[in-house]
């Protein structure tokens, strides 16, 4: 009986992979059906470049050094670019659990800081690009800063409701058993929201991408999105695309990443 359900188990994930492949196989066949097409018009035809143009041009930046800088130029790009995003990211969700921490258990800060921080969530990161670049300059710390900027008001909201929605019985009954305010906060409330502040980060990734991308392509000398915006001015399509795609499959396994750890370090959560 149990080999008859592991079998089924089995087979059911075989059919959601299959499922899940399907939709990746249809959009390759239309392109490669699309850039045919196109290139038995032009046979210099950059929108729509080949799979095997993108795989050369692909291959060229990932793994033969570039001339000017002796350095693997999309593995230099990512490193950049990862850095930027980790240090956004690990700022504002710094700053976002403990601004929402004391916001959500002390009553007075909540009236003091509730509606400034409902004022700025509501500002579009991206129409005051041009205030922080002149603000702070062109180097590497705005790039971060705009990222947090963007990012801690999300996650600052989001985590105030998750403990304004905790069980008040268990702060009750902690200070029933006289533990202080900073005891309920760091060691009881903290906890429980930790695996939150995750999957907040994992919501927050696609607005990261697109801030760090923002500001790469104003202003930087490397990264994927100073890369993809050098290269437009020549319709490198064959080089925009892959990088497209890395981007993606970088965003995809951060996002796994951080849902293997809170699956594993916090499995009460996932299964709540």
């Amino acid at each position: 009986m149990l080999e008859k359900i592991k079998q089924l188990r089995e087979i059911d994930k075989a059919k959601k992979i299959f499922l899940a492949t399907i939709p990746f196989i249809i959009l390759l066949m239309l392109y490669s059906l699309a850039s045919t097409l196109r290139h038995q018009d032009n046979a210099n035809d950059k929108i729509l470049p080949s799979i095997s143009q993108m795989a050369d041009a692909f291959y060229i930046k990932a793994f033969v050094k570039d001339r000017r800088t002796d350095q693997y130029i999309l593995w230099q790009d990512t490193f950049a670019s990862l850095k930027r995003l980790a240090g956004g990211i690990f700022f504002a969700a710094i700053l976002g659990i403990i601004i929402a921490l004391h916001i959500a258990m002390l009553p007075k800060l909540d009236m003091l800081l509730s509606p400034f921080l409902i004022f700025i969530s509501m500002i579009p990161p991206l129409a005051i690009l041009p205030i922080i670049f002149i603000a702070f300059g062109v180097n590497e710390l705005v790039k971060i800063m705009l990222i947090t900027i963007g990012i801690f008001p999300i996650i600052t909201r989001d985590l105030v409701l998750t403990i304004q929605k905790m069980p008040k019985q268990l702060i009750t009954k902690a200070k029933t058993l006289g533990a202080t305010q900073a005891q309920i906060i760091y060691t009881i409330i903290l906890p429980q929201v930790t695996p939150r502040l995750i999957n907040v980060i994992r919501l927050s990734l696609g607005m990261g991408w697109m801030l760090l991308i923002a500001g790469e392509a104003i202003a930087s000398t490397e990264g994927l999105g100073y890369r993809i915006f050098l290269v437009r001015r020549y319709l490198a399509m064959d080089v925009i695309i892959p990088y497209v795609f890395w981007i993606t499959l970088l965003g995809f396994l951060i996002d796994k990443t951080l849902y293997w750890i809170s699956k594993n370090k916090y499995h009460w959560y996932c299964k709540t």
